[in-house]
């Protein structure tokens, strides 16, 4: 396996220098390194393909999709929350999985790029030596004036996982109506007094890290800490957590596309998945996986629901109001 980020010299020449070669694959991916090398050595021990993984933010990586549909230099794009990726299902080839008949009812891919990958719930993450006797329950709680300045998040923008946090908030302190969660929103983000950062790894490495006290993040950010002893707690936010799953697609009219497909049909296969859970702490999408050791139970946390019809005739809209926003509190 070799690996670049999508804006460093080199990434982009090298995947075009695997375009011509049959038994490779070009993997774009925001996960963490330390995340995809166990699933991806195992691909290339088990299929014998040779994978090279495009590391940069999903938003990033989107735009470069984009700007080379006339010549993908990517097979697959790995990662990103369905909310982000379902208006660009265009973007995508139609294939469905060999396991898809183990795939749980809720994370089927009825529309035809859209596999799911994992099922994620937005998260805080806590780092419990700095956080003392200040109380984090939710949403509420991270508008304590002695959290001003020491709350990690990300551009929603640039971040799935940050955009994933901004309908939940909507949804969760709207009651349900993500119009009356705007008020919030204003609250929170004069509280970050003027911190945003670049992606999600910056969350919940800088909380880890003690750079910040609280982050907002998704499960598995934030879960690998917690598994390896790191002064980090988990919270699922007592107003309501919404739970999405990411998925993994085929760019559309990609190069290597059989060798795509074998690494969807990896991905989503038992042993893969039981990996994911194992030791790489993220929750299965299949019915025969059960969940990770050590994360609360989903039937114990308060799961709300969005509306996706809503949510991406709004995601314009909200990024910008959401801009708009930050930049009057900075």
């Amino acid at each position: 396996m070799t690996a670049a980020l999508a804006g460093c010299g080199g990434g982009e020449d090298k995947a075009a220098t695997n375009g011509g070669d049959d038994n490779s694959l070009v993997v774009y991916c925001p996960h963490p390194i330390a995340f995809i090398n166990p699933l991806v050595e195992e691909f290339e021990k088990s299929s014998g393909v040779k994978v090279e993984v495009i590391a940069a933010g999903s938003g990033e990586l989107l735009k470069r999709v984009e700007s080379e549909k006339a010549n993908p230099l990517g097979d697959i794009f790995w990662g990103g929350s369905l909310n982000t990726m379902k208006p660009k299902a265009d973007l995508f080839e139609n294939y469905t999985s060999v396991n898809e008949d183990h795939i749980q009812p809720a994370f089927k891919n009825v529309e035809g790029p859209l596999t799911r990958f994992t099922d994620i719930p937005s998260v805080i993450m806590v780092n419990t030596n700095l956080i003392g006797d200040i109380k984090v329950e939710g949403y509420e709680d991270l508008l304590n004036p002695a959290l001003k300045g020491k709350i990690a998040t990300a551009d929603p923008s640039k971040s799935s996982s940050s955009y994933e946090h901004l309908v939940n908030m909507l949804y969760a302190m709207g009651n349900g109506n993500p119009d009356n969660g705007w008020a919030y929103v204003e609250k929170l983000c004069s509280n970050l007094d003027g911190k945003l950062l670049s992606g999600s790894s910056a969350v919940y490495k800088g909380v880890a890290d003690g750079e910040y006290t609280v982050g907002l993040t998704f499960e598995e950010g934030g879960a690998k800490y917690v598994a390896d002893g790191a002064p980090v707690k988990l919270v699922y936010m007592k107003e309501g957590v919404i739970s999405k799953p990411d998925g993994i697609y085929i760019i559309k009219n990609a190069k290597h596309m059989e060798n795509a497909k074998k690494f969807i049909d990896f991905i989503t296969s038992k042993e893969a998945q039981t990996l994911i859970t194992q030791k790489l702490h993220r929750r299965s999408v299949r019915d025969d996986v059960p969940a990770p050791q050590g994360l609360q139970d989903k039937s114990t946390i308060n799961i709300i629901q969005d509306d996706e019809n809503v949510v991406n005739q709004n995601k314009k809209a909200w990024l910008d109001k959401f801009k708009d926003i930050f930049t009057s509190t900075k």
